[in-house]
């Protein structure tokens, strides 16, 4: 079987006897996906890769021999990017989140629960020695920033969330302060324009502390959305979201990383 390329939307299937039937396969644009809904689909996440990643480390299952620290890595589609290039995206919509995880060694990879930004949760917990934040119960909760984005290529784009905690908060809130101090004149004064309007390039950086050192996050605006179809697709996810339609589900498969980080994927 052999998918063409360019606008004809045939496909030409060879048969064993050497005759070849031509289908138009327009005439029947999304048939058999009737019960496929957001429910039925994986939301990828983009994750850096650590020293420590599955991706990275032989013997995994999750082995992938082009992965690299510093990479970034799709979960859904196993694509991986170079980190010093980096990704166009378009933000389309934030959340705080405090998810309580019961630690790896006990074989959970589900969140125990999920709390809002509102939740007074932090205010029952107590830092551990390994810098954890623990309830009575022995489960730790970490603030999680979701960043929920539209990923920009040339003749394509595609949705996916990237979780900021520990030291990455520091670059959410950058890129958070980055996105709110976007100002556009209006017929009343000036004004904030939707978060999807704009472009920003996400890279990964080196980052250490006293602990060592990591790959991290790095944010710089491009400019305004150019493209009018980006723009409606960006609106449309950042509205399901907002709606309840598209929901993340956060799993822990994490490794201990370099500098003291965790290379947690959650989803």
């Amino acid at each position: 079987m052999k998918i063409k390329d360019g606008q004809s939307n045939e496909v030409s299937i060879k048969k064993e006897a050497g005759a070849v039937a031509t289908i138009n396969l327009e005439q029947f644009a999304d048939e058999g996906f009737d019960n496929v809904d957001s429910n039925s689909l994986a939301l990828p996440f983009l994750k850096v890769l650590g020293q420590l990643s599955p991706q990275v480390t032989q013997g995994d299952s999750q082995f992938n021999a082009d992965a690299r620290p510093g990479m970034i890595y799709n979960t859904v589609t196993n694509e991986l990017y170079n980190g010093a290039d980096g990704m166009d995206v378009i933000p389309c919509f934030y959340k705080l989140e405090y998810i309580e995880w019961k630690d790896r060694d006990k074989g959970a990879v589900a969140p125990v629960n999920v709390y809002p930004a509102d939740s007074d949760i932090m205010s029952k917990t107590t830092r551990d020695e390994k810098g954890k934040d623990r309830l009575e119960n022995g489960n730790y909760v970490e603030e999680t920033a979701s960043h929920y984005v539209m990923v920009v290529e040339e003749g394509k784009s595609s949705t996916a969330l990237i979780t900021m905690k520990s030291t990455q908060r520091k670059k959410s809130k950058k890129w958070n302060s980055m996105m709110m101090s976007v100002k556009m004149q209006g017929k009343n004064g000036l004004f904030t324009p939707p978060m999807y309007s704009q472009v920003y390039r996400l890279t990964v950086v080196s980052q250490e502390n006293a602990k060592g050192k990591w790959h991290g996050w790095n944010c710089e605006r491009i400019g305004d959305v150019q493209d009018a179809n980006a723009y409606t697709q960006a609106k449309a996810f950042a509205e399901s979201i907002s709606s309840g339609d598209v929901k993340a589900k956060h799993q822990d498969e994490s490794k201990p990383d370099a500098g003291g980080e965790e290379s947690h994927s959650h989803f």
